[in-house]
């Protein structure tokens, strides 16, 4: 009777813990349908919620106005609920510490490398101060680094727009600096990713090796602030198993 109590209150302690690994560390922003804005039905837009990967709650804070807060320490993500393919993403940002670094993850597997990040195509976050406080041998980093670069990110590769070795860089430098928001507009169809930086389109990747995955939020060891996340799904195109990411349970 002891040993069959024993093995009851292992297997309760870990469904609790697996039920709490899966529950929403937070919500914030929203997600609608193309099928829904075309129809007028804004009423069915719905909460984002986000999962941790390998954070902590206090890593994050959802503010009063809806904004979201996160301090960058532990580095790592946390990961949306489902999956997306198609869509277009609207967020606003900015970095409140100088050399701040941030970004968001697109069509990612959500499982963290040894680097703490996951792969997929990173829609690189910086802080324009960044180049001045990475100074390596007296040589500064390109100033393009930080004008919403986009790379795809552990084995996921991609055909770039405007090359800077494996990178895509901006045509234009568009982001403003620490303590000013920046507004993304990221459109992701079918392995194309076009990227407008504060009202206009100055960078893009194409024939991403992963198409369909997780969207990811980086916390890279500085505060950073998001706000308006907004997702507009599009129709779903034609990508194979191997051109999406594994689903997580």
């Amino acid at each position: 009777m002891i040993r069959i109590i024993l093995v009851l209150c292992i297997l309760l302690t870990s469904i609790a813990h697996f039920g709490n690994a899966q529950s929403p560390l937070f919500e914030f922003g929203k997600v609608g349908s193309f099928i829904n804005i075309t129809s007028g039905k804004k009423d069915q837009d719905r909460v984002l919620k986000w999962f941790d990967v390998n954070t902590s709650r206090d890593t994050w804070r959802v503010q009063k106005d809806g904004s979201l807060i996160c301090n960058g320490n532990p580095i790592g993500v946390v990961r949306s609920e489902k999956q997306y393919e198609n869509f277009i993403l609207h967020v606003e940002w900015k970095h409140n510490e100088a050399g701040g670094n941030s970004g968001v993850f697109i069509w990612s597997s959500a499982v963290p490398a040894e680097n703490r990040l996951p792969n997929g195509v990173e829609v690189q976050m910086l802080d324009l101060e960044w180049i001045d406080l990475n100074i390596r041998d007296g040589v500064k980093p390109p100033i393009a680094y930080v004008h919403g670069e986009l790379f795809g990110v552990g084995n996921v590769t991609t055909a770039t727009d405007n090359p800077r070795g494996s990178r895509s860089k901006s045509i234009e430098n568009r982001v403003k600096g620490k303590g000013e928001w920046n507004t993304y507009d990221v459109v992701c169809v079918d392995g194309v990713i076009k990227l407008s930086v504060n009202g206009k389109f100055v960078n893009g990747i194409s024939k991403s090796t992963q198409k369909k995955g997780y969207i990811c939020l980086e916390a890279e060891g500085a505060e950073i602030e998001f706000r308006n996340f907004k997702i507009i799904e599009l129709p779903p195109g034609l990508t194979s198993a191997e051109q999406a990411a594994a689903l997580l349970h």
